[in-house]
């Protein structure tokens, strides 16, 4: 199983910040209609019940931003993935198609309201911890400039970080050629409904992207 752990100061910080982990062997396709069907659907809903104001009163979310001001960040200015998704769709402005397992966790992000990482193990090393970013640190956002990630909660490795609630690098980035996969639900807010959303991580990966079912491997920490 993946070896990653959370760094006490961060917990200490964020003490309900907890980590759903999904490890799978996958076949990255570009697109798939039936998949897109079950997003649009998902954004139809969100349109329909929330509005930009009333997004900040969604758990997830309103954790995430509560627990970015305790360790210094501003989440207006850093905004979590899972807001910044649902704010896309509240304007009328859709979701990006970038492939299966792209697309799976935006799905999973917009029905969680938790930000969601999916990284290609090929390209990271073990162990992997989840801290606060310091001083100088920053990365290339996937698609973006340069991310300042200091006082962010980010995922590094031996080579350094790569991955936070709300960009990712592209040294980790999935693509069509990716095999290995790690996707983490970020719940700022406790383990609470993890299971659940690691089960339809699950479902989805072996409908989608061909990970067989007994192979799959979860963890919650």
């Amino acid at each position: 199983m993946i070896n990653i752990k959370i760094d006490q100061e961060l917990a200490t910080h964020i003490p309900d910040l907890s980590l759903g982990i999904v490890h799978a062997q996958v076949q990255v396709t570009k697109y798939n209609d039936d998949l897109w069907m079950q997003i649009n659907q998902c954004a139809t809903n969100i349109a329909s019940i929330y509005s930009m104001e009333s997004l900040y009163n969604v758990t997830g979310i309103k954790a995430l931003r509560d627990g970015y001001k305790a360790i210094g960040k501003d989440p207006s200015r850093y905004r979590g993935s899972a807001e910044a998704l649902a704010r896309r769709i509240i304007q009328g402005k859709g979701l990006y198609k970038v492939n299966t397992i792209v697309d799976i966790n935006n799905l999973i992000s917009l029905e969680s309201m938790h930000s969601v990482g999916s990284y290609d193990l090929g390209r990271i090393f073990q162990p992997i911890i989840f801290r606060i970013g310091k001083s100088g640190e920053a990365y290339k956002g996937i698609g973006k400039e340069i991310i300042n990630i200091a006082e962010l909660p980010v995922f590094i490795d031996d080579s350094g970080p790569f991955g936070s609630p709300t960009s990712d690098s592209e040294r980790a980035m999935i693509t069509e050629s990716t095999k290995d996969i790690m996707m983490v639900v970020i719940s700022f807010s406790g383990k609470g409904c993890l299971e659940k959303h690691l089960e339809r991580i699950s479902n989805l990966l072996n409908r989608y992207a061909s990970a067989a079912k007994d192979q799959i491997e979860t963890l919650i920490i």
